[in-house]
């Protein structure tokens, strides 16, 4: 597949990373022209500084288990728009949603979206958490909430992203709207057919295996 690279956020979100790791992180990035760099909020000044502009900066909100308040969620989102950051990935509140408290995950979002000021929010719904009807249900209020793409996983739950997760989220929120898939993809062949099933964007920490597999 040509252009690989630019379906490809290169992340780096292991909580013991370095300065010295970080660093080789962004070399690898620039490198490999990958769309977007993911990183801790702690990493994103000093990483927008180093990156070219072409290369977008992305951090996270309410990581990884989705369960902060809403307000402590916006408050991070503003503070990350401050610091430079091109995108967010939020997590959005599983257990809310589970209950079916459908108003509150909405609302929530879409105060999220507010505070990013116009830039791109990814929405993680952590599928492996969630049965199909859930699954839907929270691909429907994340399109429903003015955020930009659904994302399948944090990556640090039971499982990561599945070929049959990806079509399903396509399938909810129709053909324009961002689907990202993330959790556990190492192979080309992997991601590839992630895209295949409708995955417009690839989170992974293994961009460079990736790019150099067959």
């Amino acid at each position: 597949m040509e252009n690989l690279n630019k379906f490809i956020d290169q992340t780096i979100l292991n909580p013991s990373a370095t300065k010295a790791e970080i660093m080789a992180f962004l070399c690898d990035v620039e490198k490999y022209e990958f769309y977007a760099a993911v990183v801790n909020p702690c990493w994103v000044s000093s990483v927008r500084r180093a990156l070219p502009k072409d290369i977008k900066v992305c951090s996270v909100v309410g990581f990884p288990l989705g369960a902060s308040t809403t307000k402590a969620k916006v408050y991070a989102a503003q503070d990350l728009i401050a610091m430079g950051c091109d995108e967010i990935d939020m997590v959005l509140n599983i257990g809310q949603l589970k209950d079916k408290n459908f108003k509150y995950v909405g609302k929530e979002i879409k105060s999220v979206v507010d505070a990013a000021q116009g830039r791109i929010v990814k929405v993680i719904i952590e599928t492996c958490l969630l049965d199909p009807d859930e699954k839907q249900a929270a691909a429907r209020i994340v399109k429903e909430s003015g955020a930009h793409f659904v994302k399948t996983s944090t990556g640090f739950s039971n499982e990561g992203a599945k070929v049959e997760d990806v079509a399903l989220l396509r399938r909810v929120v129709g053909p324009k709207f961002g689907v990202k898939a993330s959790g556990g993809i190492r192979q080309r062949v992997f991601a590839v057919e992630l895209i295949k099933a409708g995955a417009n964007r690839i989170g992974t920490s293994a961009g460079v295996q990736i790019m150099n597999s067959d």
